[in-house]
């Protein structure tokens, strides 16, 4: 299976927005490795990228098409919403 098109755009478009928020770089570390394939790091491209399974699926529950990415802002807020949980869950 390949990743749905313009992946890369929004990936692009999502690590942009991402970048200009120091405050949440090691929360969108912390979720690149818990999203990333298993073994990973034996398999081309050698990149902690989630299953493209995986990652449709979530895409087409979210978005309704599997082919559409998340908006930058989507991922800001549920990056914001990763960094809060462990104070929330207390």
């Amino acid at each position: 299976m390949n990743q749905p098109e313009g992946t890369g755009r929004w990936v692009l478009r999502a690590a942009l927005a991402v970048a200009r928020r120091p405050s949440l770089w090691a929360v969108a570390v912390a979720q690149v490795g818990r999203l990333a394939s298993p073994g990973w790091w034996r398999r081309r491209p050698y990149l902690p990228l989630p299953d493209e399974e995986y990652l449709r699926f979530r895409v087409q529950t979210a978005y309704g098409d599997p082919e559409r990415g998340p908006p930058p802002g989507d991922v800001i807020s549920y990056l914001r919403w990763c960094r809060a949980w462990p104070r929330a869950s207390r």
